[in-house]
């Protein structure tokens, strides 16, 4: 399946490349031009004379990198000679386009999220797409920004903002709204579909959520959010010869004062994660257990 990459109002998609384009890189070589077995021209002029070691200088220079584009190798010249197709979509001028995800189960069939409750869907693969609608999400006089989206098997997942997640079981063809606490710390910004009816679920704030109901309860993985411990001081009293030591310690050396959210957060397979933080002066990780 072709490679898909979100850009403004529209999608560019690259497909496999042309056996034309390695037939040109496999006879690049024989582009160089041989020397001649006519006989020398006579001797230039000094004005001449320099102009003319330019075009030789020039001509061989074009002669090597004909020669050395014929040892690159075809896989090279792929990566090169790639092309990535244009794909316009349904969607209003000023729309963000936030994440793209297709179901394992049916590889033709994706969804596309953005801000102002963009969702649109495909099923052939990303050549074409259609506005999708969810009445669920509706009901209520808000405009959603739809986060990301994930999917394990037939199962997905889908978080907004204003609070809002939304679950499948039949790979899209159907959604129901699940409730949330308004008690979870930060925005939902991203949703990782890791089982059946199970997931979890990361906040702007850094608190992470795990659930195996459908995502009618969700417990906390970590302790607390970045903010609390990057920001928790501690004055440590200390009693050295009977002298009296004051210390402040913050929760992460390095790191005595934080704010802002997370920009950007991914998961690996294995359940690690690393952040952006908003500002864009550091990023933090985390793996289970911690």
């Amino acid at each position: 399946m072709a490679s898909l990459q979100l850009c403004d109002g529209y999608l560019l998609s690259k497909p496999s490349v042309s056996p034309r384009f390695r037939l040109r890189q496999r006879i690049s070589h024989r582009l160089i031009p041989k020397a001649s077995a006519s006989p020398p021209p006579p001797p230039p002029s000094s004005s001449s004379s320099l102009s003319l070691t330019r075009r030789d200088l020039l001509y061989q220079s074009a002669a090597v990198s004909l020669s050395l584009s014929s040892i690159v190798g075809p896989a090279k010249a792929d990566e090169q000679l790639s092309e990535w197709e244009r794909v316009f979509l349904p969607i209003d001028p000023g729309v963000v386009l936030l994440d793209i995800a297709f179901v394992p189960d049916e590889p033709s069939r994706g969804f596309l999220l953005g801000t102002r409750q963009t969702l649109l869907e495909t099923k052939d693969g990303g050549n074409t797409w259609a506005p999708r609608s969810i009445p669920s999400a509706e009901e209520e006089d808000f405009n959603y920004r739809f986060n990301s989206i994930s999917f394990k098997g037939k199962e997905g997942w889908i978080i907004g903002k204003p609070a809002i997640l939304l679950y499948t079981a039949d790979a899209g063809e159907n959604w129901d709204r699940i409730p949330l606490s308004s008690q979870l710390p930060g925005d939902m910004v991203f949703i990782e579909a890791t089982g059946e009816k199970s997931a979890e679920m990361v906040t702007d704030e850094g608190a992470i959520y795990v659930t195996s109901n459908k995502g009618y309860n969700w417990k906390a993985a970590i302790q607390e959010t970045v903010s609390a411990t990057l920001n928790r001081f501690l004055i440590i009293l200390v009693d050295i010869d009977g002298k009296i030591k004051i210390t402040v310690s913050s929760g992460i050396s390095g790191a005595s004062y934080y704010t802002g959210t997370f920009s950007a957060v991914n998961r690996s397979p294995d359940g690690r994660y690393v952040a952006v933080s908003s500002r864009g002066n550091f990023f933090l990780t985390w793996e289970p257990g911690q």
